[in-house]
């Protein structure tokens, strides 16, 4: 079995990198978990739209998938919005949608050419697919061409035996949500594409979409326009449970030791038995305070990752760093409590960061939203109900300047709890005999349609309380509960 030694290049093998496009792609298939999520997105279907959370692993997907298309011999190709920054979007839906018809089927058709070595002195226009399918447009050229690729380039002779073959390219669209206002052009830009995607796929058979949005950009979307329906059938949310997260972990650290499980090995395995595979890496007890004075280590894990798996990269390389600079043989609890801090810190910028352009002084609010002097004497000052949570965002609306959104709406106090759950900042909780019961926005969305009462209480997510607290690290623990 592997020897473990923790220092930058084992800490980054050992856990994954934090962006799956950066890392090496032979490491990222060995820990890959495949979900019931990767199932459904990589079907044989024309469209599939991959909701979910920045840092739940779309891209890793995507990576994946791309990966095993190419073993296949299915022609795949990546946009991103460099890609797409071109194709004009109007005031006029159908304009848009005929514009991104167009300007996607430019590209698409461009980049197979480019993968296939097609010189720019070929005479290749528009006109070329025009009256036709893409995938028609492609063979008719592909077909002469093949006998040269013989004994010139064999990846590009399989690379044009795989059209021919399988008559179909899977085109990946990911990172559309980059720069995202909220405002009513991005949603009209983006709500054209869906349509276009979904009038694409009709007029070119062969042609299919995997997408990849922000599931606070894709709910706007939805409810701002009702054409949008139409695709509602495609879409794939991207969620994942606790366990399924330690079963992740797991595979990661066993694969870098050099053992390999299979995803359903693992998922059968309790947690006690998944936690006994990570003692090489980390101590199973966690001895902190409070609700966590001796909790096992996976547990407090699972409460700090807003179930995104890139939280847990996170979180463990930090933790790992912290046992690097003492030359410590496993991750202690030390290491953890002192990595809190900064990863809290973390969390709250990229929050910060990821939504600064729908609300612009986010910072503000979040910020504020720090216990009271008074709040801080109750055993848990993270926790509110819903009328202690809107008057709290009422009292930092009178304290600080008004709350607009980039539209120019003002926000009301039912507007900010509902943005501040969709946001994973908040949780929804209830409390029965046996245990908690926690909702994040992907599972219940309709609990802040409007913000009414449905018996829920709201916490602010684990994540955050450091950043919200900083050096009261004993302060914080003391209040958490054990999940």
């Amino acid at each position: 079995m592997k020897t473990l030694k923790f220092d930058d290049d084992s800490i980054q093998q050992l856990f994954g990198h934090e962006a799956a496009e950066d890392e090496n792609p032979q490491r990222l298939r060995d820990y890959y978990f495949k979900g019931n999520i990767y199932s459904r997105s990589s079907s044989d279907l024309p469209l599939r739209i991959l909701v979910g959370h920045k840092g739940i692993g779309k891209s890793a997907l995507f990576e994946v998938a791309q990966q095993e298309d190419a073993e296949s011999h299915t022609v795949a190709i990546l946009l991103r919005p460099d890609d797409v920054h071109e194709i004009a979007t109007s005031a006029s839906v159908l304009e848009s949608i005929r514009n991104w018809k167009e300007g996607l089927a430019r590209i698409i058709f461009d980049k197979v050419m480019k993968a296939l070595g097609n010189s720019q002195n070929d005479s290749v226009t528009e006109n070329t697919w025009k009256g036709i399918s893409l995938i028609d447009a492609i063979t008719r050229i592909l077909k002469p061409k093949l006998d040269k690729f013989i004994d010139i380039n064999a990846s590009k002779r399989e690379f044009a035996k795989g059209i021919l073959h399988h008559r179909k390219v899977r085109v990946y669209i990911d990172d559309l949500d980059r720069g995202w206002t909220a405002n009513a052009e991005s949603i009209t830009r983006l709500s054209s594409l869906l349509n276009a995607t979904r009038d694409m796929i009709k007029e070119h058979p062969g042609v299919q979409f995997r997408i990849a949005l922000r599931s606070d950009v894709y709910y706007l979307v939805r409810t701002s326009d009702e054409s949008t329906d139409k695709v509602e059938g495609s879409v794939i949310w991207y969620s994942w449970t606790n366990h399924e997260i330690l079963a992740m972990l797991v595979k990661r650290v066993q694969s870098f030791l050099g053992r390999e499980f299979n995803e359903d090995e693992l998922t059968a395995m309790g947690q006690s038995t998944l936690a006994n595979l990570l003692e090489r890496v980390m101590n199973p007890t966690y001895y902190g305070h409070g609700g966590w004075s001796r909790i096992p280590t996976h547990r407090m894990l699972m409460s700090l990752i807003r179930r995104r798996p890139r939280d847990l990269v996170k979180l463990c390389t930090l933790a790992a760093q912290k046992t690097q600079e003492r030359r410590g043989a496993i991750i202690e609890t030390q290491d953890f409590t002192s990595a809190f801090d900064q990863y809290s810190q973390g969390r709250l910028q990229d929050t910060i960061n990821e939504y600064r352009t729908e609300l612009p002084n986010i910072d503000i609010l979040l910020l504020n939203m720090r216990p009271t002097t008074q709040k801080k004497r109750v055993a848990k000052p993270f926790i509110y109900t819903t009328a202690a949570l809107l008057a709290k965002i009422n009292n930092i609306q009178s304290n600080q300047r008004q709350f607009v959104f980039h539209n120019g709406r003002e926000a009301t106090d039912k507007e900010l709890a509902a943005f501040l759950y969709k946001v994973n900042f908040l949780t929804a909780r209830k409390e029965t005999d046996s245990n908690i019961e926690r909702q994040y926005f992907e599972e219940s969305r309709y609990l802040s349609s409007s913000f009414v009462d449905f018996g829920y209480d709201w916490e602010i997510h684990p994540a955050y309380r450091w950043a919200l607290q900083p050096g009261r690290n004993k302060d914080v623990v003391t209040a958490l509960d054990d999940i």
